[in-house]
């Protein structure tokens, strides 16, 4: 039981540290978004047109580089997480196993598999993929979806700027900047559901919740 539990705080300091970094890495992002605005608004008072959309082109290419590596580092963490509580409900499922009359006392699960997983992480009862409007709700509402939507107005608002450069009439910069803004978004999630898939494929459930 001793060797079980210091597993356990082990795995809990381990998410911690997780966490940390998960949330440095999107503050440091929002610090450059930040940084990236109040330059260029400094630049557009200048009254530089030319200077501005090379700035603008400058340093949206740097936000948007940013971005990508937040939302990737993010998405590496959430996989480590996934493992962390993996593990967790292994060595819960063991102290049921120790003490099955205590069941009636946990509301996070015993079962390793995805249901187990997200049901102690307090996501869902059910697996995603099964109701595909909650599934993109949800999505949406998480960290890593709000930064999907923001990097995506960086990339939309980055081909507007290289369009006015190219010298596009209006409608086409407005047009240009939506397809960039809708491509990114899409690419994104197609992302995320594929790094969901990963995680569903890596997990090798010993204690199933059908068990």
């Amino acid at each position: 039981m001793q060797i079980l539990s210091t597993e356990h705080w082990s795995l809990l300091a381990t998410r911690s540290l997780g966490y940390t970094e998960f949330f440095g890495r999107a503050n440091m992002f929002f610090s450059v978004l930040s940084g990236a605005v109040i330059a260029l608004a400094l630049i557009a008072q200048a009254g530089r047109f030319e200077t501005f959309i090379v700035a603008a082109m400058l340093l949206l290419a740097i936000t948007f580089f940013v971005g990508i590596a937040t939302i990737a580092r993010i998405s590496q963490l959430n996989y480590e997480d996934f493992l962390w509580v993996t593990g967790m409900n292994r060595i819960r499922h063991a102290y049921l196993e120790l003490r099955p009359e205590l069941a009636r006392y946990f509301i996070t699960s015993g079962h390793d598999d995805v249901l187990g997983i997200l049901t102690t992480l307090g996501l869902a009862k059910e697996v995603p993929g099964r109701r595909v409007l909650d599934d993109i709700g949800h999505a949406f509402t998480t960290l890593p979806g709000m930064l999907a939507i923001i990097v995506a107005v960086v990339a939309g608002a980055w081909v507007a700027v290289a369009a006015v450069a190219l010298g596009f009439p209006q409608p086409l910069v407005v047009a240009a900047g939506v397809a960039g803004f809708l491509i990114t978004l899409v690419g994104s999630s197609i992302w995320g559901q594929r790094d969901f898939a990963n995680l569903r494929k890596g997990v090798t459930a010993q204690f199933p919740s059908s068990s």
